[in-house]
C-alpha cells in the first residue's frame, strides 16, 4: 500500500498543506488579466427556473433540479418545501418544517440524499419515530444550498440505494464565485399559532486570488425561536380519552460550512469541505385528558377490544351531575441532533481523460437525551362537562364550562412520574467513504466516452436506550417553579401552565441515583458496501444517453443482547426482564449487478424524446435489522406489550424500473414535458406477526405473559406506475407561471404493515404544484400552491400508522431590490391555515389500536400561517 511520505502528516491535512502552496505558486507564477470582462450573474426567480430547465436538458437521464435564485436565496426559506415544487416529489411535514421526501409515490427510506453527491449522515431527536435511512432536510438551512439536482433515473455512476430517487444537494465552491463575494441576511417570523419571534441570521464569504489557483469560502446560518402545535389527540385506549395537547419546542438551529479549493497546476482541481449542521429541539407534549366513555352517546361496535368492549365512542354528552375528572400530562424531553461532514476531493483532465477521487467520513449523532414525564390527576382540577364529537375527520370538543387550568389547581409541589417514564436514547450514525472515477474520453463510432469507478464505505448506526433509577423517596419542589408562564391548550385554547423544560429536568435529575442500559434497547449495525462500474457515454446524430451496469457487494452485522426469558438480577431494571446478558452478534452479506441505459434522441432542436430502463436497490431500514427489539414493557398501558424480532440476513428492496416521456423546449428556460414511469419493486420487507404469544415475561402493566411477536421477512412485491405532466412559461412582460402534476399509482404488499392496507408510506397518489410569480429588476412577488392527496404515516411508539388527509398550502413571497446590492423581502407561508388532519384507516380486524381504525379521527393540528421579514445584502 502507498503511504503518504509527509510523516506526520494524515492525507487531508496534507491536501490543506498543498492547497496552502499552490496558492503562492499561483499568485508567483500566474498574473490576473486585468482585461478580461466582469461576468454579469443574472439573478432572480426567472434566471433560478432556467438554470434548473438547462440542467435537465443537458442531462442522459431524467434529472429534475431546483436552483438558486440567488447567494442564500432559494426558492422556498424551507428547504424540503422548496424540493417539493419539483414534479414527482412529496414532502413529509414533522414539527412544522419539511423533514423527509419521497419521489414518485415511493417511501421516503427509497430517496438516496446526498451532499455532493456523497453520504451525509443523519439521524433523529425524537424517539418516538422510526430509525430509518432517509435524510433529515429540517437540518438543512436554505441559506448555504446552491441547488439540488433530484435523478429519478438511475445510471451506473450514481451510488446505489434510491429506488425512488437520488437527491444530491450541492453547495458552493470559492473558485466558481466572484473574488469578495460576501451575503449578510437577517430574517424575523411569527406564526398564528407559534408565540414569539423566531430569529434567524446567515452569513457567506468567499475569497479566491487573483490567479484563480486558490479559494476559501465560509458560510454560516443560525436559528432561534419556539416552535408550537395545537391539536385534539385521541388513544381511545387508556379509559377511552381524547386529548387537546400542546407540543412546545425550544427549536435551535446552526449550521457551518467551510470550502476550501485549490488549482496548483494545470488540469488539478483540489477540494476540501466541512459541513457542521445541528438541531437543538427539547420540547414539551402536555394533554389535558377527557374522560367521556360513561356518557358516551354513539359508538362504533365494530371496533371493540379489552379497553373498548362495547366499541369506540363517537360521541358523548357530559352534565354537570355527570362530570367527570381530568388528568394532566406533560412529557418534557431533552434532545438535539447533529450532523458532520469532512471531505476531500481533487480531479485531474489530461489528455483525453478525467480522474476524480474522494475520500470522507460523516458522523450525525441524535436521539432523546432524556424524557421525564409530570402528571396529576383529578384533585383540583375542573371536571369536564360538555360534548365530544368524533363522527368526523377531527374531533370536535363543546366545553360546558370553563377547563382553564392555573397553578392554583395544581398541588403545592411535584416530582417526575419515576424510573417507568425516564429514559434516554442516544443514536448516531457514521460512515466513512472512499471513491475513485475514470473517465476516458473514446473515438469509437458512436461511443464516445468510457467511465469506470469504485467505492468503499464502513456504515456503522448505534442506538441504545438507558432506563434511570431513582431515589427511594421522590424529591419534590414548588409546582410553580416547574412552570413559566402559560399556553393555549389543544384547539379550543383554554389557558394551561407553560413547562419549563430546564426546571423540569433539574429536578428529574436530582431523583436519579444512576443510569442502567435498557437492554431490549440496545442494538449495532455494521456494514461494508463496495460497489464497482462500468459505464459507456454515447453520442451519435440526434441520439446521446448512458449504459453500463454497477456490481455491488454488502457484508452487513448486527450485535444485540439475547432475548432468552432470563430473570430479572438484583438491582436491575423490570424491562430487563427476560434478557440476558450476553451480546451477540449476527451477520449476512449479499451481492448484486444493477445494469442501466439512459437514451435521448433529440426530435429537432427543441424537443427531446427520453427513455431509460434500470435497476436499483434500497437496503432495509435500520429498524428491520435490529436482533430484537421491546416495546410496551411497563409504560401504564396494558395489552401493548411487543417484542420485534429483526434480521440482517434481510435482501435490499429491489426496483426494476423504466421511464418513457417527451420534452419541449422553447424560449429562454420555457418547458412542456409529459412522462411516464413505471417500477416492480420485489423483496419488500414484511411482519408475520402474532398475537398472545408466551415469551417467559410477565408484564407489570397486565400481569400476563402475553405479546405480540412480529419477525420481518422478505415477501412480496409492489408496483408504481404513473405521469409526471409539467410547464414552465415565462411572459416577455415579466410575469411567468409554472405547473405540474404528478399521477402516481403505487402499490405495496398489505402484508408489510401492521395496518394491512397496500399503499407506501408517505405516499400520495396525486401531488399538484401551481407557481405564478412576476419580477422586474426592482419588485418580484411569487405565488405557490403545492396539494397532495391523502397519504399514509407509520411511526412506532405511541402515534402508530394512520392516514393523513390531503393537504394543500397557498405561499406568498414579496421582495424590493432597494439597490443592486440591498434587498427586502416578505414571505407567508401557508396563508390557508391548512390542518394537519390524520384518521384510522386500518380495518376493524387488524392488530394496530382503536383509534387508528374505521375513519376514527385519531389526530388533528391546526395549520398555522407563518410570516416572515427579511433582508439581506450583497457584495
Amino acid at each position: 500500500m502507498k503511504r503518504n511520505s509527509t510523516p506526520g502528516l494524515t492525507p487531508i491535512a496534507s491536501a490543506v498543506a498543498l492547497m496552502v502552496l499552490s496558492a503562492s505558486m499561483s499568485a508567483q507564477a500566474q498574473q490576473a488579466d486585468q482585461s478580461k470582462p466582469q461576468e454579469v450573474v443574472v439573478t432572480g426567480i426567472r434566471s433560478a427556473l432556467q438554470s434548473a430547465t438547462n440542467i435537465k436538458r443537458n442531462a442522459n437521464s431524467v434529472v429534475d433540479a431546483v436552483s438558486a435564485e440567488d447567494v442564500g436565496k432559494l426558492p422556498d426559506t424551507d428547504v424540503g418545501e422548496s424540493l417539493g415544487r419539483i414534479p414527482g416529489v412529496s414532502v413529509g411535514r414533522a414539527f412544522g418544517q419539511g423533514a423527509s421526501v419521497s419521489v414518485r409515490g415511493s417511501d421516503p427510506q427509497m430517496t438516496y440524499t446526498t451532499l455532493n453527491g456523497q453520504t451525509v449522515a443523519s439521524t433523529g431527536w425524537y424517539d418516538q419515530q422510526t430509525i430509518d435511512r432517509s435524510f433529515n432536510y429540517s437540518l438543512l438551512p436554505s441559506e448555504l444550498i446552491g441547488g439540488m439536482d433530484v435523478y429519478k433515473s438511475s445510471q451506473a455512476d450514481l451510488t446505489e440505494g434510491g429506488i425512488g430517487g437520488t437527491v444530491i444537494v450541492k453547495t458552493r465552491k470559492p473558485l466558481d464565485m466572484a473574488a469578495g463575494s460576501a451575503f449578510v441576511g437577517a430574517k424575523l417570523g411569527k406564526g398564528t399559532v407559534s408565540d414569539g419571534l423566531s430569529k434567524d441570521l446567515s452569513g457567506l464569504f468567499s475569497w479566491k486570488n487573483d490567479a484563480n489557483s486558490f479559494g476559501i469560502l465560509v458560510a454560516a446560518a443560525g436559528e432561534n425561536g419556539d416552535y408550537i402545535r395545537r391539536g385534539i389527540e385521541s388513544d381511545s385506549r387508556w379509559s377511552a380519552d381524547v386529548a387537546p395537547t400542546t407540543f412546545v419546542q425550544e427549536r435551535k438551529r446552526t449550521a457551518l460550512n467551510l470550502s476550501v479549493q485549490a488549482r496548483p497546476v494545470k488540469g488539478l482541481d483540489i477540494g476540501l469541505n466541512y459541513l457542521k449542521l445541528q438541531l437543538d429541539a427539547d420540547n414539551s407534549n402536555t394533554s389535558h385528558y377527557i374522560f367521556h366513555d360513561p356518557n358516551c352517546t354513539t359508538r362504533n361496535a365494530a371496533v371493540t377490544s379489552d379497553f373498548n368492549p362495547k366499541g369506540v365512542c363517537l360521541s358523548s354528552n357530559t352534565s354537570a351531575a355527570k362530570a367527570t375528572d381530568a388528568f394532566l400530562q406533560t412529557w418534557a424531553r431533552t434532545a438535539k441532533m447533529s450532523s458532520d461532514s469532512l471531505t476531500l476531493n481533487g480531479t485531474y483532465k489530461g489528455e483525453g481523460f478525467k480522474l476524480d477521487a474522494v475520500a470522507g467520513t460523516t458522523k450525525a449523532d441524535g436521539g432523546t437525551s432524556m424524557t421525564t414525564n409530570y402528571s396529576y390527576g383529578g384533585g383540583n382540577l375542573p371536571k369536564w362537562t360538555g360534548g365530544v364529537d368524533a363522527t368526523g375527520k377531527q374531533i370536535i370538543l363543546t366545553p360546558g364550562s370553563s377547563q382553564s387550568v392555573g397553578l392554583g389547581n395544581l398541588p403545592a409541589s411535584a416530582g417526575p412520574a419515576g424510573s417507568w417514564a425516564t429514559s434516554r436514547g442516544p443514536n448516531s450514525d457514521k460512515e466513512n467513504f472512499a471513491q475513485a472515477d475514470l473517465l476516458l474520453n473514446l473515438d469509437m463510432g458512436a461511443i464516445s466516452s468510457f467511465k469506470t469507478g469504485f467505492r468503499a464505505s464502513q456504515h456503522t448506526f448505534e442506538k441504545g436506550t438507558d432506563r434511570a433509577q431513582f431515589a427511594a423517596k421522590t424529591t419534590e419542589v414548588p409546582t410553580a417553579g416547574l412552570y413559566d408562564g402559560t399556553i393555549a391548550m389543544g384547539t379550543n385554547g383554554w389557558s394551561s401552565p407553560r413547562p419549563n423544560i430546564s426546571a423540569m429536568m433539574a429536578n428529574t435529575t436530582q431523583n436519579i441515583t444512576g443510569w442502567v442500559r435498557e437492554r431490549g434497547g440496545y442494538g449495532v449495525l455494521k456494514e461494508d458496501n463496495t460497489a464497482a462500474y462500468g459505464m459507456f457515454n454515447f453520442e451519435k446524430d440526434q441520439w446521446h444517453g448512458n449504459f453500463g451496469a454497477r456490481y455491488v457487494r454488502t457484508k452487513a452485522t448486527a450485535e444485540g443482547y439475547k432475548l432468552d426469558g432470563s430473570a430479572v438480577a438484583a438491582g436491575d431494571i423490570a424491562q430487563n426482564a427476560g434478557w440476558s446478558k450476553t451480546i451477540i452478534s449476527q451477520s449476512a452479506d449479499y451481492n448484486d449487478i444493477l445494469p442501466s441505459l439512459n437514451a435521448a434522441f433529440d426530435l429537432n432542436k427543441n424537443t427531446i424524446l427520453r427513455f431509460t430502463a434500470s435497476q436499483a436497490i434500497t437496503r432495509p431500514n435500520f429498524d428491520n435489522m435490529f436482533i430484537a427489539t421491546q416495546n410496551g414493557f411497563q409504560d401504564a398501558v396494558a395489552g401493548n406489550e411487543t417484542v420485534t424480532y429483526g434480521s440482517v440476513g434481510l435482501k435490499p428492496m429491489k426496483s426494476t424500473q423504466l421511464d418513457l416521456g417527451v420534452e419541449y423546449y422553447y424560449g429562454k428556460g420555457n418547458l412542456i414535458s409529459l412522462m411516464y414511469f413505471h417500477k416492480d419493486i420485489n423483496n419488500f420487507i414484511t411482519t408475520n406477526t402474532k398475537i398472545n404469544q408466551s415469551i417467559g415475561v410477565v408484564s407489570p402493566d397486565s400481569g400476563k405473559d402475553s405479546w405480540t411477536v412480529n419477525q420481518y421477512v422478505n415477501a412480496g412485491g409492489g408496483k408504481i406506475d404513473g405521469i409526471e405532466a409539467q410547464i414552465n412559461h415565462s411572459f416577455d412582460n415579466g410575469f411567468g407561471a409554472v405547473a405540474n402534476y404528478t399521477l402516481a399509482n403505487a402499490t405495496a404488499p398489505a402484508t408489510s404493515y401492521q395496518d394491512q392496507l397496500n399503499v407506501f408510506t408517505l405516499s400520495s397518489k396525486h401531488n399538484v404544484n401551481l407557481v405564478g410569480y412576476w419580477e422586474n429588476p426592482t419588485y418580484s412577488a411569487r405565488l405557490a400552491y403545492n396539494w397532495r392527496s391523502k397519504y399514509m404515516v407509520r411511526e412506532t411508539g405511541w402515534y402508530g400508522n394512520r392516514m393523513h388527509d390531503a393537504y394543500g398550502t397557498l405561499d406568498l413571497s414579496l421582495g424590493w431590490n432597494i439597490t443592486d446590492k440591498v434587498r427586502v423581502a416578505f414571505e407567508a407561508t401557508n396563508l390557508l391555515k391548512a390542518d394537519d388532519v390524520q384518521y384510522g384507516a386500518a380495518g376493524v380486524k387488524t392488530t394496530v389500536k382503536d383509534p387508528l381504525k374505521a375513519g376514527y379521527p385519531a389526530w388533528s393540528f391546526m395549520g398555522e400561517t407563518t410570516y416572515r421579514v427579511s433582508v439581506s445584502a450583497k457584495f
